[in-house]
């Protein structure tokens, strides 16, 4: 507001200063699976801003439900680093504070993950923005390639050249496999398995998640495509079992041909199996075109977070989204969630992060307030399906996918 002044006979315009921001401190949540980047991110950010975050590592099991019971308590932090599967949900449920214009304002909104960002807007309002992401790719060993003749450089892009190449490491001795995947594992699945269907045509929900499409040809040929690997002997007999479990240990064992996994890998098996000769690979559909689960966080505030707060909030994220925090991101073993800044946040780096990042361009992660009863629990319809019909006969999977589509639409319908 300005107003005017009479002094020594001249009259002075003056504007009155907007009031400056206050220092907020803010609480945040990650769960552990964060623990690897976030501290880093808050240090930097506490030690450089006027603001300063409290930041809280919840084990990665307990967030969601801690999260929930907070909120309906009156008790929630002022924001946290959701697993983004869960944002429809808690979107959905009125507990989560509108971020749109905040967001639609940044500069660079248009490079953030799309994939994040669709999970994150529940009825074209954003409230969940991309935080950190991990994308679901295809790695090979390089040695047993080399033993069964086949090129190392080379991954395959099809179903058939998968198929071809898990044969050939196959012959080199009962100990060692041609393929290998979780098969009691949800997660393990909707992150490896669905992204092959995705670059074949097909789909699991539609795009609001209210309708399940699980029954459809090219589910069907995909989980032909495994059973048979299945039925052939080219998949250890124990991963009809395997709850996740060794959802990355099998691989790295050194026995096994080729498995869909995650950018995790790269870090792990570099720190882990130095010795491991691996390639990396984007996850291909049945004819060559590829596609990929995109993974991760999404930033969210609660909804009874004070306005007071917002400012340093705001400050938070946009320091996470600027070069340094897009870099400790990368240190940390995420990926960059903006892909304008992507290959320079991951300077320095193993080059093979290059790629897991370009799978996040083309990643995809399902929309539904219902995942977890569909997804991610081991007695839900998609993994339960899943492991009668790759484990099970030929004229069987028609059948079973069919049941599974109609377990999943009720789950769907009840919650509605």
């Amino acid at each position: 507001m300005s107003h005017n002044r009479l002094i020594g006979g001249l009259l002075l315009a003056t504007v009155a200063l907007p009031a400056p921001v206050m220092a907020e401190t803010f609480s945040l949540w990650v769960r552990a699976d964060g623990s690897n980047f976030m501290p880093q991110i808050v240090e930097a950010f506490n030690a450089q801003s006027e603001h300063s975050a409290e930041l809280q590592i919840v084990p990665t099991a307990e967030l969601v439900q801690k999260y929930a019971i907070a909120s309906a308590g009156g008790s929630a932090p002022d924001a946290l680093s959701l697993d983004l599967i869960y944002t429809p949900a808690f979107g959905a449920a009125g507990q989560l504070r509108d971020l749109t214009e905040f967001a639609q304002d940044l500069d660079y909104f248009d490079s953030l993950s799309p994939a994040h960002l669709s999970v994150g807007t529940v009825e074209d309002r954003i409230y969940g923005l991309p935080f950190s992401a991990d994308s679901s790719v295809l790695i090979w060993n390089k040695d047993l390639y080399r033993e069964a003749g086949l090129d190392p450089d080379v991954a395959p892009t099809t179903w058939a050249e998968i198929r071809e190449h898990a044969e050939a490491i196959d012959a080199l001795g009962e100990e060692t496999y041609g393929f290998y995947f979780s098969g009691a594992c949800g997660g393990c699945n909707i992150f490896t398995f669905m992204p092959m269907v995705w670059a074949s045509g097909g789909e699991l929900f539609s795009s609001d998640g209210s309708e399940a499409r699980f029954d459809s040809p090219q589910m069907r040929e995909g989980v032909e495509f495994y059973r048979a690997m299945v039925e052939d002997g080219l998949v250890p007999a124990g991963s009809q079992t395997d709850g996740g479990i060794n959802f990355f240990a099998a691989f790295a064992n050194g026995n096994i041909g080729i498995t869909p996994s995650g950018a995790f890998a790269i870090g792990a098996l570099n720190t882990q199996y130095p010795d491991l000769d691996y390639g990396v690979s984007y996850l291909p559909g049945k004819d060559g075109a590829w596609s990929s689960f995109a993974g991760g966080d999404n930033f969210v505030v609660s909804a009874a977070t004070d306005d007071d707060k917002m400012p340093a909030i705001e400050a938070f994220i946009e320091f996470a989204y600027s070069l340094e925090g897009q870099r400790l991101l990368a240190a940390g073993g995420a990926l960059p969630v903006r892909s304008d800044i992507a290959e320079e946040a991951l300077e320095g780096l193993d080059p093979r992060y290059i790629l897991a990042a370009d799978a996040m361009t083309n990643g995809r992660t399902p929309f539904s307030p219902v995942f977890n009863d569909l997804i991610n629990s081991a007695n839900g319809p998609w993994i339960t399906t899943l492991n009668r019909a790759f484990y099970g006969t030929a004229d069987e999977v028609g059948e079973t996918l069919a049941q599974g589509e109609a377990e999943m639409q009720s789950i769907i319908d009840d919650a509605n």
